[in-house]
């Protein structure tokens, strides 16, 4: 094996855009398996760093990189908007979940996050199942969204936020929150999309579905009777209302101008490629529902819940995200400012109050 050259991974690591205020960052191998996994701690200001485990076949490790650490940072700020005393953190395993992943590659991975020794608590997120963690839970404690740790799949809790806010932002744009008979594009029909799509057809919506993922768009389409369109159009179709539950970054120099959605909110993390982005959609006039705030539901519930008990409290909690995006949007119009940028502000004085801050 060839020495590490230190300024290699000074640039590659150190200096990287994304690295901010990291506190840890762990690059996690297991040749049996074929794990390949990357753990990245942001902050524990107000407790250990809690977020999911995503799987997904990254064409290079320096892109799993930067999105464990743009997904870890965001958990900071998700998990502190959300009125959690927990950090936030990021694990990313370079695989493709349909072909790859294994139960002895999620075994090994829990592995890996044993060896943090609670300094970052894991869970699920996009490409891993509640059997996924089940696994991981084999080899550490230090995991949620369990059957021994209270309410399992996370998913339907954040779907259930993710109306909730929808809701808020079509009573911010439209005056009500009805959505009987507003046109709605979702994105993206994982667990997470695919639940959301349904309270929105419950609720009268007119629904455009897309997926990369064939099987999906066809579950939507016959079960919801929705509209079919390719999901690179997804953005562009005429809509009220946006609804990206798919990756991140989909909100861009190239995707905002085409836009013709009055609101933007939807599951998918890290949704605005930069923050210049979030400035575009406002000088467009188009309502962005931060992604951090409005997808809380999951980490919410497997935060909160605890064996034995019922959902009422994780619920409850949950659905006051509705409540949180109206503080959001009424103080970004008093401020003149983004909804996003509040988001932020509001985070950020809440890590303040805890005694020492971010510097990110």
């Amino acid at each position: 094996m060839n020495a590490l050259n230190p300024s290699a991974l000074h640039s590659a690591v150190f200096d990287h855009p994304e690295m901010g205020g990291h506190e840890n960052i762990v690059f996690a191998r297991d040749r049996d398996s074929g794990l390949n996994a990357i753990i990245a701690v942001h902050d524990t200001t107000l407790g250990p760093a809690l977020g999911g485990c995503r799987v997904w076949p990254y064409e290079k490790p320096a892109d799993a990189l930067t999105d464990a650490l743009r997904l870890s940072r965001g958990m900071t700020y998700k998990n502190a908007l959300a009125g959690l005393d927990l950090g936030g953190g990021k694990a990313v395993i370079i695989a493709c979940p349909r072909e790859e992943k294994s139960q002895d590659m999620m075994e090994a991975f829990g592995g890996h996050v044993e060896r943090l020794s609670g300094t970052y608590i894991t869970a699920e997120d996009v490409g891993v199942s509640p059997e996924d963690m089940e696994a991981v839970a084999r080899r550490t404690d230090h995991v949620r969204g369990t059957s021994a740790t209270g309410l399992g799949d996370p998913s339907p809790y954040t779907a259930l936020g993710v109306f909730e806010g929808i809701k808020a932002s079509a009573m911010h744009v439209f005056g009500n929150v009805d959505l009987e008979g507003r046109t709605v594009s979702v994105q993206g029909l994982g667990h997470v999309g695919f639940e959301v799509a349904r309270q929105l057809a419950e609720a009268g919506a007119t629904l455009i579905v897309s997926d990369i993922h064939a099987p999906a768009v066809e579950r939507a389409r016959d079960a919801l009777g929705a509209s079919v369109v390719e999901a690179g159009d997804a953005h562009r179709v005429e809509a009220d209302i946006f609804v990206p539950c798919a990756l991140g970054a989909g909100l861009n120099a190239r995707t905002i101008p085409e836009i013709r959605a009055r609101i933007v909110a939807g599951a998918a993390n890290n949704q605005l490629q930069t923050p210049a982005d979030g400035i575009a959609l406002k000088r467009r006039g188009i309502l962005y529902a931060p992604d951090y705030a409005i997808n809380a539901g999951g980490v919410i519930s497997i935060a909160l819940a605890k064996p034995g008990e019922d959902d009422g409290r994780v619920r409850a909690k949950t659905l006051a995200i509705g409540e949180t995006l109206t503080r959001i949007f009424e103080r970004a119009a008093h401020e003149d400012t983004t909804p996003e940028m509040v988001a932020d502000k509001m985070a950020e004085e809440r890590l303040a109050q805890a005694g020492q801050g971010t510097d990110s």
